[in-house]
């Protein structure tokens, strides 16, 4: 506890929606035993659950790519002059690598062909940590202005490809069930905490963290 006493702040980096689940189970549980006229005394196991604690300098966020399924009735030359609004699109070079190499740069894959995309520096939004993520860029700029998804959570026109598997992964998806993806250069844990900071929400699929601990099932009874 002397330890934890010297930490300013600890970060949720993955496991939001079951971080607000147990408290909410807390939270009911607590109000449950106060109204039965129970003393709560706040070691009760609903107070708790499982977390793993890393420092940030230990975590590696990858990157979280997107594939399309569907480009709003529009053919590929059409969607690459939309695109061009607000992005420069360029062929990839002889032996330039996929990677992304930095910040507002994206891999374009489409028409069986890697392109280099870079978002236009005016096009920009610097207004809070959110609106300059490369994540909020695409979801704002291409997948909901031009291809009108309104709600990446939800909408099946778009696909979620963890950067672990890499770019083979996401040529066999175009090859299978989608018509374009677009690669990113992966969040940095400084963007992430600028977010939370300013009571923020990170927008879906954004991140990506390694190392995962091994899976499981550990069970703890209330009763």
């Amino acid at each position: 506890m002397e330890q934890f006493e010297s930490i300013q702040a600890l970060y949720v980096a993955d496991g939001h929606h079951r971080t607000a689940a147990a408290y909410n189970v807390g939270k009911l549980r607590r109000q449950a035993a106060q109204d039965a006229g129970q003393e709560v005394t706040g070691e009760e196991p609903f107070n708790f659950f499982m977390t793993l604690f890393y420092p940030s300098d230990n975590l590696m966020i990858l990157d979280y790519n997107r594939v399309i399924k569907s480009l709003n009735d529009m053919n590929t030359e059409q969607f690459k002059a939309a695109l061009e609004e607000n992005f420069t699109v360029r062929p990839l070079a002889d032996g330039e690598t996929t990677k992304v190499t930095k910040k507002h740069q994206y891999s374009l894959y489409l028409d069986g062909k890697w392109f280099v995309m870079e978002i236009k520096p005016e096009k920009i939004d610097f207004s809070t940590p959110v609106t300059q993520l490369d994540s909020q860029i695409i979801n704002s700029l291409v997948l909901r202005d031009i291809l009108d998804i309104q709600d990446v959570k939800r909408d099946n026109r778009v696909d979620f490809v963890g950067g672990i598997r890499g770019h083979a992964e996401l040529e066999k998806r175009c090859a299978a069930d989608c018509v374009a993806a677009i690669a990113m250069h992966p969040c940095s844990i400084e963007e992430l905490m600028d977010v939370a900071d300013a009571d923020l929400i990170m927008p879906p699929k954004s991140t990506w963290f390694e190392p995962k601990p091994r899976s499981g099932f550990v069970v703890r009874c209330f009763d």
